[in-house]
């Protein structure tokens, strides 16, 4: 045996519905397993919800064979780890109880030698159903603990269980209660000695040099050996007996781990070895620091990474799929690449969802991702009994020890929005002091573990929150800590509101869309092509979604002349909203220092706020976030005496820059131009061209201002609309002219054309979208993709002129 994996096939059945008894892969979950085997229909497709609920209201047993021979049956011990555990379960082999599971976020290891005998054996797991768990807890509560409201967790009392909260519902997802097991499980023999784990603390000296303490943690023995290695260097030492081994390895010279666009992200190999058991690891150096010192404003809220200021910006993630046997690392590369190729640096693992896979954080490490790591709690109020604090104290111990060594960890936060939520529900909003401690008790012994396992990083209590033990509302304070502004999603303001304010650092802002015609096809029946349909409205979880995006075309453009262009003006619109602020936020830099816009992906086709579409298509926000994220970026901002355009520079590098800023009418006649060039320092916001507003301001409706820089090669362009209420505006239709060689594609115009967007319905991204193109100009982009016969079928070109 040595060390084997329980993975592969096991047979699913269930009490319940006794004719079941079908293959189910693990890693994974349940409901894949009945939609592989033909029993259920894909709960993606169509309104298919609401007919496999019934998945989730019944029990389910898995179980395998698999072999132990004698010479296994001679080691000491024989562990078995398992994590991700789905969530009530009862583990046996050959009969015998074993142990029980209650919590998915744990890391479990057993002794199972007691329960084995040679050959055969059979490993069963049952799981318990989770609404009838979190009914039973609510009934033994002290006091109402209220879930989420809305489409948030539709089934009652989930966040009394240590469950991935999204699982039952949210308002961009669907309601699928899973079970299963989404992580290998692994059987080992322990034959001297048991390696537990291993982890790095990183002590930094004046002259730039580290000292890379690693801690062995092992059972107590007196004799065995343990090796060590750290990049290029190595040390064989005898273990420490009281269980825990240090060997510190000194780095005279050490390569600096950058978060993306401000460097490299060189990797250290960490390989410990101790009686034929291994762990590696990839240790990248860095020092990092949350600045939240006093400033003139209030304070800052500042990530800085080796001594220099970093400008956070990215997205927020939930998990990759609602049902978990869909997760793939082409999944994860595609999607993290995807947000590294629009120059994000930072990604916001939300308390909803669950602790990320280990290559998730592997992959951060490599691209350069800094991670906002949320604790799972989200949206709702929790216990702090002795029953519920006991369940997520080892929680806390396994995941901060299983992750801690990850550079690309930046901050472990408390909750996402636990602290506002006090003042969501009647039971709160009436003792609400009742609540706030029994919040501060939870949120305290949280803290007091997260620091006991990992006190190199911060430890932030809340998202959104001003600092710590301030529960205040960060919602509407922009002087300190992290804000979530969504006056204009949730309050309907106007766009304009984001420039009504200036976050130190904002982790949540977003704005709706309906899915491309290219999404919608796959999984919605050509007959229920309205976005009222039952289909449609089945995969809009946000109960005012529709209405809130169809008004606000209304305020800013002429109302869209079918179906299609209807999903194409949606995501026009979502990629100006979120662009206002951003390109805002950054013009008034050092100010804001992060923007995390919500969300990244979707985990399943559904109307949300995501800019990629759960397919990976790229919406036309994550197209324009490649240019508002780039290092090098020119924002427009209109003050009281003029527009201005800023050259904001988040590298490390003094750049020397030049650009044109052109006036011109709608018809395409050029009212203006002018050629700026400057020299803009590190991490600098300079001033780079104004025009007086006794210029232009008067004649608004004349056209629109168009700017143009290169950065590492590539074209960025930025547009600006004196008049944002577009259908105010005599757009003139543009007459695009499409040429297309294999997967080069070449477009011209004869009048302007505003957010000129590709799409088509196979796989593949373009190397540039939902651009303006002045008249008279060629632009190329490339297809990136494989899927050559789909383009030449299915391509399209939208823009604004031809969307009414």
């Amino acid at each position: 045996m040595s060390s084997i994996e329980l993975n592969g096939e096991w047979t699913l059945r269930s009490p319940q519905h006794p004719h079941i008894a079908i293959p189910m892969s693990l890693p994974g979950d349940n409901y894949s397993a009945l939609f592989k085997a033909g029993l259920i229909p894909d709960p993606y497709i169509g309104t298919n919800e609401k007919d496999v609920q019934w998945v989730g209201e019944a029990q389910w047993k898995i179980e395998k064979e698999f072999d132990a021979g004698a010479a296994d049956l001679d080691a000491r011990a024989i562990e078995m780890k398992l994590s991700r555990v789905d969530t009530l379960a009862d583990i046996s082999i050959n009969g015998q109880p074993v142990f029980s599971c209650s919590n998915m976020f744990r890391h479990y290891k057993v002794d199972i030698k007691p329960f084995l005998r040679e050959g055969k054996n059979t490993i069963s797991v049952e799981f318990a159903r989770a609404d009838l768990e979190g009914k039973a807890r609510a009934e033994r509560l002290p006091f109402p603990i209220p879930s989420s409201m809305g489409s948030n967790n539709q089934i009652p009392h989930m966040n009394l269980l240590r469950k991935t909260q999204c699982h039952a519902g949210w308002d961009w997802g669907i309601c699928l209660m899973v079970s299963g097991i989404y992580d290998a499980i692994t059987v080992s023999a322990i034959h001297t000695i048991a390696l537990e784990r291993a982890t790095t603390d990183q002590f930094w000296n004046e002259d730039g040099s580290v000292t890379v303490e690693v801690s062995v943690s092992h059972e107590a023995n007196i004799d065995a050996q343990v090796s060590v290695e750290f990049g290029e260097h190595s040390k064989t030492v005898t273990c420490d007996k009281l269980g825990e081994t240090k060997v510190s390895f000194a780095i005279a010279q050490p390569k600096l781990w950058w978060p993306a666009g401000y460097g490299e992200q060189p990797l250290y190999e960490l390989s410990v070895e101790l009686d034929g058991q291994v762990i590696n690891k990839r240790i990248g150096l860095r020092k990092l620091v949350l600045n939240t010192s006093e400033d003139a404003v209030g304070s800052s809220m500042e990530f800085q990474v080796n001594g220099f200021p970093i400008t956070a910006k990215g997205a927020n993630w939930i998990p990759v799929d609602a049902m978990p046997s869909n997760e793939s690392e082409s999944r994860y590369r595609a999607l993290l690449q995807s947000a590294v190729d629009v120059n994000m640096n930072m990604i916001r693992v939300w308390g909803g969802g669950q602790y990320e896979s280990e290559l998730f954080y592997d992959l951060c490490d490599e691209y350069g991702l800094m991670v906002w790591q949320d604790m799972m709690f989200s949206c709702a109020l929790y216990p702090s009994t002795d029953e519920f604090v006991a369940d997520v104290v080892p929680e806390l111990r396994d995941q901060i020890r299983r992750l801690r060594d990850h550079c690309c960890i930046a901050l472990w936060c408390g909750d996402n929005e636990v602290i506002g939520a006090i003042g969501w529900y009647p039971e709160s909003k009436a003792n609400r002091t009742k609540y706030t401690v029994n919040y501060d008790r939870l949120s305290r012994k949280i803290a007091e573990t997260v620091m006991q396992e990992d006190s190199s990083r911060r430890f932030w209590a809340s998202s959104p929150c001003n600092g710590d033990l301030d529960y205040g509302d960060a919602w509407h304070d922009d002087t300190r800590g992290d804000m979530h502004f969504w006056d204009v999603w949730h309050s309907g303001s106007s766009f304009s509101a984001y420039l009504d304010i200036q976050p130190r650092f904002c982790s949540e802002f977003g704005y709706q869309s309906w899915p491309s015609l290219a999404e919608v096809k796959r999984f919605v029946p050509e007959s229920d092509w309205n976005v009222t349909s039952p289909t449609f409205e089945s995969h809009q979880k946000n109960h005012s979604g529709n209405s809130i995006m169809t008004e606000m075309f209304t305020r800013y453009f002429r109302f869209p002349a079918s179906f299609e262009q209807m999903l194409y003006m949606s995501q026009v619109q979502q990629a100006i909203a979120i662009k206002t602020g951003c390109e805002y936020w950054r013009s008034q830099s050092p100010t804001c220092r992060g923007m995390l816009y919500w969300q990244l992906n979707d985990n399943w086709p559904v109307s949300s706020w995501s800019s990629i579409e759960y397919s990976g298509r790229w919406k036309q926000l994550h197209y324009h976030a490649k240019r508002f994220f780039s290092p090098l970026y020119i924002p427009f901002h209109e003050t009281e005496d003029a527009l201005t355009l800023r050259l904001s520079n988040n590298t490390r590098h003094t750049e020397d820059v030049s650009g044109q800023v052109v006036w011109m009418s709608w018809a395409g006649k050029e009212l203006g131009r002018w050629d700026w060039a400057e020299q803009v320092k590190a991490d600098g916001n300079d001033l780079v061209w104004s025009l007086d507003k006794s210029d232009w301001a008067d004649r608004r409706e004349l056209g629109f201002f168009f700017a143009e820089i290169e950065c590492d090669g590539e074209p960025v362009q930025n547009t600006w609309f004196p008049i944002p209420e577009l259908k105010n505006v005599a757009v003139e239709k543009a007459d695009l002219k499409v040429v297309r060689e294999g997967d080069s594609i070449s477009i011209s115009t004869d009048r302007p054309a505003l957010f000129v967007h590709l799409e088509h319905d196979g796989d593949g991204r373009f190397s540039d979208s939902s651009f303006t193109l002045l008249p008279n100009q060629t632009k190329t982009v490339r297809y990136l993709g494989d899927d050559l016969e789909s383009l030449s079928r299915s391509l399209r070109v939208y823009d604004l002129s031809h969307s009414y």
